[in-house]
């Protein structure tokens, strides 16, 4: 009996973490992980949901929202309803990379609030996200809009005034606008809190030992600027060097990645570089391979740590990771706009930055903080 209550117990705490991770989860998908039956997975759905732990939908489960908290009480198949079925407009710059977890978050949230999310993709590209956007709006079926623009370079100024004029409210997702903006409404978001991210990779690599670290920020993405504030901060605080940065973009689809890679290896010995933070996980990969040819470890001769974690745990050995709560900042998108819906004027505009969370794999611990040198074999201790 005592074997039996615990298997419930790590089966269910392994639904919690899936649900964590996801934002939502089937139970088929479950039973098919778990290696149990999906009567088992529903039971073990139903006993969290009296608890107050997830919300039961059909055919899966959900976390509790905000505005609609699981009930312990009257445990239910359906979630309850906003009091008007409300639609809301999503666009996003990318369909694959970066952006399914956060969709994913928000029809999450969306299921258990009782309202319709209308989707439409966009690219990196001012004039599309208009096209996109005015589309949603011609249509007359969406009460709200969360919007993920292209905010950077020439126009940015315009589309922001443009979007502050819309008929129906508006929230930012992984965007952020000036502190001011002269719109007649002051424009809310919600977006990870990168720079937070950053500066807790620094402070890991810190605590193993590395005083010389340098950082690869992707080029062309609109997330560098807030990991660049990171890394001086850190630095900054913590007495380091910070003048080693590369904005250069180094994934294995990149024309002469392996020449920029070879140079950034160069500059690594120059300044006696012990770790590397890499952004994002397509370049850190591709790094750590160049360095396996070289016959470098990891992290015995150089540490690493990727930023993302969409695919960090590939690499070889598994790449440490900042991880940003992607399903959460889609989740929290959709809480506030229905909020936003159902209080009108009476809610304060709100900003909202969500953690990422510091994923420890083999990349950056049990390092000896030795680069070798291609000239003379030598180890580069750092000091």
């Amino acid at each position: 009996m005592g074997d039996d209550r615990l298997f419930a117990l790590q089966r269910r705490e392994r639904v919690m973490d899936e649900l964590r991770r996801h934002g939502a989860v089937r139970v088929r998908d479950l039973a098919r992980i778990l290696e149990v039956s999906e009567l088992t997975v529903r039971r073990d759905i139903a006993a969290l949901a009296a608890r107050g732990l997830l919300t039961r939908v059909h055919g899966g489960a959900t976390l509790p929202t905000e505005l609609d908290p699981a009930t312990p009480a009257v445990p239910s198949r359906r979630p309850r309803t906003a009091a008007t079925a409300f639609t809301i407009g999503m666009v996003v710059p990318s369909l694959d990379f970066y952006w399914p977890p956060i969709v994913s978050g928000a029809r999450a949230s969306a299921a258990a609030l009782g309202v319709h999310i209308q989707l439409r993709g966009s690219s990196y590209d001012q004039a599309e996200d208009r096209r996109q956007i005015s589309r949603l709006i011609a249509a007359q079926q969406v009460q709200g809009l969360l919007l993920a623009p292209n905010l950077e370079g020439e126009g940015a100024d315009e589309l922001i005034d443009w979007i502050g004029n819309l008929p129906v409210p508006t929230i930012l997702v992984e965007r952020q606008t000036p502190d001011w903006t002269p719109t007649p409404r002051q424009l809310e978001w919600v977006r990870s809190d990168h720079a937070l991210g950053l500066e807790t990779a620094v402070r890991h690599l810190h605590e193993h030992g590395h005083r010389r670290m340098g950082l690869v920020l992707s080029k062309g993405s609109p997330t560098s600027a807030h990991l660049s504030v990171g890394w001086q901060r850190a630095c900054a605080d913590l007495g380091l060097p910070a003048e080693f940065v590369v904005r250069e973009s180094v994934a294995l689809d990149v024309p002469g990645h392996r020449e920029i890679i070879s140079r950034i290896l160069e500059r690594c010995r120059h300044h006696r570089t012990t770790a590397l933070i890499v952004h994002s996980d397509p370049d850190a990969i591709s790094i750590a391979q160049y360095l396996a040819e070289q016959g470098l470890s990891i992290p015995g001769d150089i540490a690493m740590v990727s930023y993302d974690d969409e695919v960090a745990q590939l690499a070889e050995p598994a790449m440490t990771a900042v991880r940003p709560s992607k399903s959460r900042v889609g989740r929290v998108a959709v809480e506030m706009m229905v909020a936003r819906l159902v209080e009108g004027k009476r809610r304060p505009p709100q900003r909202v930055l969500i953690l990422p969370e510091l994923v420890i794999r083999n990349s950056s611990v049990n390092s000896t903080g030795q680069l070798w040198s291609a000239a003379t074999g030598d180890a580069a201790p750092y000091t």
